[in-house]
């Protein structure tokens, strides 16, 4: 598939990365200056290269929209038409001091995104574990696959087909796509994602803790 990668920080940067290595065109885009994103493109060699907004939405498969709440509205503007795309969200709605959920209990940030963008296929997938276990698990995919259980990651949305591409790309990641049901969902999700990074970057496991969080047995 061709991924295109909308915020190329942490979570963009890693995911774009795996993706690209599992054999998916990627174009890296939105970062803080062109000399990073062709880094990343380098660093993850095979079909992965860097562009603007807009050329990574161009005849894209899946987006990957991974960047901060408050710069939603910008990189939004800069892709341009979004009919009929299939839009990954991995970023929580937290506010401008990343203290706590701009939107939670009766909504959730995917929501609020399907809305402004109602003409796009929306899924909820990849919040659920800080950014740098990534990297662990998809090193550690052939062992995880060899145990009863290996680590698993939900995801939720309304459209069957927006669904079955990010379940392709959660496999890619090294994790066992679980699905949730609608996207409605995501206002638990988003709030019990939160919980686990603050138990991984505050715990004494560090982000080993959040990783063995998403082993759900069953």
């Amino acid at each position: 598939m061709r991924i295109g990668i909308l915020g190329s920080g942490l979570m963009g940067g890693k995911l774009g990365t795996i993706f690209a290595r599992a054999g998916h065109e990627v174009v890296f885009s939105y970062a803080r200056s062109e000399q990073k994103l062709k880094k990343l493109a380098r660093d993850a060699k095979r079909k992965a290269r860097s562009g603007t907004p807009r050329e990574a939405a161009q005849d894209a498969d899946a987006l990957l929209l991974a960047v901060h709440w408050s710069r939603m509205d910008d990189v939004l503007k800069q892709v341009g038409d979004l009919s009929d795309k299939v839009i990954v969200s991995c970023s929580l709605p937290m506010n401008a001091d990343d203290t706590a959920l701009a939107v939670a209990h009766t909504s959730s940030g995917a929501e609020e995104l399907a809305k402004k963008i109602p003409q796009a296929r929306f899924v909820s997938a990849f919040n659920t574990v800080p950014s740098e276990v990534f990297f662990d698990v998809y090193a550690g995919k052939r062992k995880a696959r060899r145990s009863r259980f290996g680590p698993s990651l939900v995801y939720c949305g309304d459209d069957p087909k927006a669904k079955k591409v990010a379940a392709q790309l959660i496999r890619d990641g090294g994790f066992d796509p679980v699905d949730a049901g609608p996207l409605r969902v995501a206002r638990y999700t988003e709030p019990f994602a939160l919980l686990v990074a603050q138990l991984a970057y505050e715990g004494k496991g560090g982000p080993e803790l959040a990783y063995r969080f998403e082993r759900f047995p069953g």
